[in-house]
């Protein structure tokens, strides 16, 4: 008869992820360690941190997802799980990476191509509707008086587009609006070009404005998109700020 200690696995291992500058910081996009059990994330945390005193110093900045969701730093890890450590955020089918239309007709994407604001709009606009907002989020030439050159876009791509149609649906939900939608661009824009679109239709346009400022507001501390600025004497991870709801440290 085998004895309960062999039975009993000792550790643990997981699949753990790297976004933004705590790649930098780590030298790695991802790990698989095993670490002992039982295991909470505030254990995986302290294993980084204690290989990277860096990730201490940030850790009132850092949020934890446990299998793509927020979570606190009490949370149970078991086998196989995934675990991200996301820095704050700087605030498919198709040309689409990632996509959700959901029953009620938001639409909510991810893409590496020119965002087309006329396609967007035609998803969900009605002709219920008396007002549409876009509100375009553009690349400008400069930064704290250093000139940029482009910028470069990565995301936690599976939790990020799960965000936006959450936030979405929320702020949709909370307004007197009709359909809500909102793209996000990744990887490398130019000067000019368009980094995110929020889209609302409506009835009236006070509230499709409101809707739409609460969005961008919205997905700018919650989204998990960073972005690095390109200068002609270096480039930097733009240090953002995570709504003060998903704070667990």
């Amino acid at each position: 008869m085998r004895s309960a200690a062999v039975l009993y696995s000792e550790t643990v291992r997981i699949r753990v992820l790297f976004f933004g500058m705590l790649k930098d910081i780590v030298g790695r996009t991802e790990d698989c360690p095993d670490l002992p059990a039982p295991l909470r994330l505030d254990g995986v945390f302290e294993h980084y941190a204690a290989q990277c005193p860096r990730l201490r110093e940030l850790a009132s900045s850092i949020v934890l997802a446990h299998n793509q969701e927020f979570a606190p730093a009490t949370t149970d890890v078991a086998e196989g799980d995934e675990v991200a450590f996301l820095p704050p955020v700087s605030g498919g089918s198709g040309p689409y990476t990632h996509v959700i239309q959901d029953p009620g007709g938001h639409f909510f994407a991810l893409t590496r191509e020119p965002i087309d604001i006329k396609e967007v709009a035609a998803r969900i606009l009605h002709s219920s509707d008396g007002a549409i907002v876009h509100f375009e989020g553009v690349v400008r030439n400069n930064s704290k008086g250093r000139q940029t050159r482009f910028l470069d876009y990565e995301c936690y791509e599976a939790m990020a587009i799960r965000m936006m149609a959450s936030i979405g649906r929320e702020v949709a939900a909370a307004h007197d609006v009709g359909l809500v939608a909102m793209v996000h661009r990744l990887g490398r824009m130019e000067i000019g070009e368009t980094s995110v679109v929020v889209t609302v239709c409506s009835p009236h346009r006070r509230a499709a404005f409101d809707a739409a400022l609460e969005g961008i507001n919205r997905l700018k501390k919650l989204v998990p998109v960073w972005k690095k600025e390109y200068f002609a004497d270096g480039e930097v991870w733009v240090e953002g700020e995570w709504d003060d709801s998903v704070i667990q440290r």
